[in-house]
């Protein structure tokens, strides 16, 4: 039942996190949240971005690392719990991979023959 609860805030919280990136940011860039993984005593929340372009990630992270608190306070009114959970952001290098394997992949067929 904790797994199921836990889940569910994870999904809410990435709806709601997403929407304030979305309504702060300066559009230079696409910002995505991937996913967020809440601690299971609700305290930290370590939320995982992409960015496009890419050489812009280190200034998107600067920029969300500025204004975690503000995200913070803005997931407060947009979420109940009993313990406002506080926020890192990182980038989703597992997302970033799966990226880079796409592209080798269909780099591979376009190139490779077929038998």
């Amino acid at each position: 039942m904790k797994d199921a609860r836990l889940a569910k805030l994870n999904k809410e919280l990435t709806k709601t996190l997403a929407e304030f990136i979305e309504r702060e940011s300066n559009k230079q860039s696409m910002v995505t949240v991937t996913r967020c993984d809440i601690s299971p005593d609700l305290k930290n929340v370590i939320v995982y971005i992409s960015v496009f372009p890419t050489d812009h990630e280190h200034a998107v992270i600067e920029f969300l690392n500025r204004r975690k608190w503000d995200a913070r306070d803005f997931m407060k009114k947009r979420i109940i719990t009993r313990v406002v959970p506080f926020i890192e952001f990182h980038i989703d290098y597992g997302e970033k991979n799966r990226q880079h394997v796409d592209q080798l992949l269909k780099a591979d067929n376009v190139g490779g023959s077929k038998a």
